[in-house]
């Protein structure tokens, strides 16, 4: 059985290789047949039972959708109240019937809501360095809850139970589409007789996995029984995402600053412009994408998690105790003078440099118990223990 931590970085690189997940992500269409033991620990039927019992989730987070249009919210949910606040409740029998006649139900975020969805999740971005959401898709019978359609960011569909068909189309019309876009009139791939163009069709079953890049059309239909998948969504960053960074560092420029030259004499306007122009061309050359793919690294967020008691009563824990990094992606650490410099979400730490060897093995293992975390790092036990309970203060680590 794959552990949820290692379904992508281990169980899909294995299958189809690491290459196909880096260097040709979004590039290429992928299928993989984990087999149906990879992802039974991941997200059952049951579970699904307990995520809208405890979490209940309202619209729009819990929707319905039959074929391609969305489900009035007056069929399956009612107004109630919660903390004083009015919120929508969904209707259990109401949810049975509208299922029952193939509506797709589709829960968005459920690696908040459940600890192996978002191990699994954490793996992913762990792998392509983005940010990735796992929403939940379930519907029975043959209907479909969506129309042909591409979506605004890369996707890896995880078949939990049951089966689904896909037919995949590729690109459209418009490469590379995204949310925010000045084009919305692409259209899907066509052949010379006008049919849709067809990448991949198939029925996936439990265990099977593929990844269809951002902007490639798509069908997706029941075939005749209960399915159940997950799709992890991420969006890549792109030449906006760099030259936005590259406007933002504008408002250090004092003659960015500067109000443009209105009323001024057209040689006195076409001077300030050329002078803009020239800056940013330099400071466009300085910006190298290595540098700006750091940064960005270095404001990932963390999953928001707790670990009380440990952090509010400063105990030390015993050998026994686990130990797991908070940090999704694993932060570079620099020497300054005698402390170690990382930064995590955003937040630049000075820590005494007897955490660098304990900080480099949870990033290596991740999780494992402080007596295995002291080994690893080369230190005894009760000072290890110390460390980590100062990495729990700041959120560093999880102590359970």
């Amino acid at each position: 059985m794959t552990e949820p931590g290692r379904l992508f970085s281990q169980a899909l690189c294995d299958v189809v290789g690491r290459d196909a997940l880096t260097t040709r992500l979004s590039e290429e269409f992928v299928f993989a047949d984990l087999g149906a033991d990879a992802v039974r620990s991941l997200f059952t039927l049951e579970d699904l039972n307990h995520v809208l019992a405890t979490c209940a989730p309202e619209p729009p987070r819990l929707r319905l959708h039959r074929e391609g249009s969305p489900v009035p919210l007056d069929r399956y949910t009612e107004t109630g109240t919660a903390s004083r606040e009015a919120r929508r409740i969904v209707r259990p029998e109401a949810l049975y019937k509208e299922l029952r006649s193939g509506s797709s139900l589709v829960l968005d975020g459920v690696d908040r809501m459940h600890p192996a969805v978002g191990a699994a999740a954490d793996d992913l971005m762990r792998l392509v360095r983005e940010r990735a959401q796992a929403n939940l898709y379930l519907i029975w019978g043959d209907s479909r809850g969506f129309d042909t359609h591409w979506d605004d960011h890369d996707t890896m569909i995880v078949q939990l139970a049951g089966s689904k068909h896909w037919q995949v189309h590729g690109p459209g019309t418009r490469p590379f589409p995204m949310k925010n876009d000045t084009d919305h009139t692409h259209t899907p791939p066509r052949d010379a007789e006008g049919l849709l163009h067809q990448v991949w069709e198939g029925v996936l079953r439990p265990g099977q996995v593929i990844h269809v890049p951002r902007g490639w059309w798509h069908t997706v239909t029941g075939n005749g029984e209960m399915s159940m998948h997950l799709t992890f969504g991420f969006t890549r960053a792109t030449g906006i995402d760099w030259a936005e960074a590259l406007v933002r560092r504008l408002f250090e420029e004092e003659s960015f600053r500067r109000d443009l030259p209105r009323f001024a004499a057209p040689d006195a306007r076409r001077k300030h412009r050329h002078e803009l122009a020239a800056r940013l061309t330099e400071l466009a050359e300085e910006a190298d994408l290595d540098s700006f793919l750091a940064e960005r690294d270095a404001r990932f967020p963390r999953r928001t998690s707790f670990a009380l008691p440990w952090p509010v009563e400063d105990a030390v824990p015993g050998a026994k105790a686990r130990v797991e990094f908070v940090p999704i992606l694993p932060p570079p650490m620099e020497r300054e003078g005698d402390k170690v410099a990382l930064t995590v979400a955003g937040k630049r730490y000075r820590l005494p440099a007897v955490t660098e060897p304990v900080l480099e093995a949870l990033t290596e293992h991740r999780e494992l118990t402080v007596a295995e975390l002291a080994a690893a790092a080369g230190v005894e036990v009760e000072p290890c223990g110390r460390v980590v309970a100062a990495l729990g203060r700041h959120h560093l680590v999880l102590v359970h």
